[in-house]
């Protein structure tokens, strides 16, 4: 039985791909502060369910904790690790960029050292779209150049592509980072626009629109994203054989892979859809853009299908009704 860490566990996409694992045959380790960013028992509820799986193992502790990360890989010895936990949201690292700093540099830093000592067949990292900043050309592509990062929060996940890069240079670590674009889906973050406007929309309340819904995103449904994980896992990067289109390093085994739905919808359609899943009309406030956000982001996802085949494009209505149909079950709305 392969055994692999999931950092993050009790988090939106972390849970998903414990669960995935889990239910593949999969012994999952995982690690989990359990922050109070948002409800901290929405984390405790997905937690609960990931430990009802005998192979399900789970220690609550900060990544960025001195030793914490060295003493898991020495006594479990993971075969793949998948990083997916971070402090989350573009607007946040504004009010509070510590935060950023210590779970998403120095948390990633200490897991770095513990792979350095205890190495893994294979780390599979999560960056963001969000890296992409200020370009203008789209589709995004891996080898686009990232140097215009808009939000603190951006900048440390560029950071943690730069940090991991290094180790996998100097201690032949095969990594591949992969760049989420704008996950939805059941179970997901209360911070997400699209968690607020279903509440706000349920209850009769006003959603705030900004750039005055002049706004496109890469919606990816948290199913398709967990396909696209999992199929990566046996694909570690190789400089020696790199496939058509890589985004290899000429100098180290470490990848970038976009996983999006490459195809970008925009704001007022995502709205619209929301509300043809809640079976209401939203009122909307207008407003400026907010301080570093982009008006539009979109996947080129060539690569990725390169590497683990066509991959599965949920239409946003259906992951939309999905997402709305579970919030109501697990609200009682």
């Amino acid at each position: 039985m392969r055994t692999a860490l999931v950092t993050g566990s009790s988090g939106f996409i972390g849970y998903f791909v414990s669960l995935a694992l889990l239910r593949s045959g999969w012994r999952v380790i995982g690690i989990d502060s359990l922050s109070d960013y948002y409800d901290v028992e929405l984390k405790l509820n997905r937690q609960s369910q990931l430990c009802e799986y005998a192979q399900f193992s789970v220690v609550n502790e900060k990544l960025e904790t001195p030793q914490a990360l060295m003493t898991l890989f020495k006594e479990q010895r993971p075969d793949v690790v998948i990083h997916l936990a971070a402090q989350a949201g573009v607007r946040h690292s504004i009010d509070d960029p510590r935060a950023y700093l210590d779970a998403n540099l120095i948390g990633t830093f200490e897991l770095l050292e513990a792979a350095r000592a205890f190495p893994p067949e294979h780390m599979l990292l999560a960056s963001s779209s969000s890296i992409f900043g200020a370009n203008s050309q789209m589709p995004y592509k891996e080898a686009d150049k990232v140097d215009t990062q808009m939000s603190f929060y951006a900048a440390t996940k560029k950071a943690t592509e730069n940090m991991a890069h290094s180790y996998a240079h100097l201690y032949k670590l095969p990594t591949t980072m992969f760049r989420f674009f704008t996950v939805y889906g059941p179970w997901g973050r209360p911070d997400m626009a699209y968690f607020k406007f279903t509440k706000a929309i349920l209850n009769r309340e006003p959603i705030d629109v900004y750039n005055h819904g002049k706004m496109q995103r890469d919606f990816t449904y948290v199913d398709d994203l967990v396909r696209a994980i999992t199929g990566l896992i046996d694909v570690p990067p190789n400089p020696a054989s790199p496939v058509a289109g890589d985004s290899v390093s000429p100098v180290a085994p470490f990848r970038t892979v976009n996983i999006g739905n490459a195809s970008p919808v925009s704001l007022m359609d995502f709205i619209a859809a929301i509300e043809a899943a809640c079976g209401r009309e939203a009122v909307k406030t207008f407003h400026p853009i907010q301080p570093g956000d982009v008006p539009a982001t979109w996947a080129d996802t060539t690569l990725l299908q390169t590497l683990i085949g066509k991959q599965p494009s949920t239409p946003v209505g259906e992951g939309l009704q999905h997402f709305v149909d579970w919030y109501r079950d697990f609200y009682k709305v």
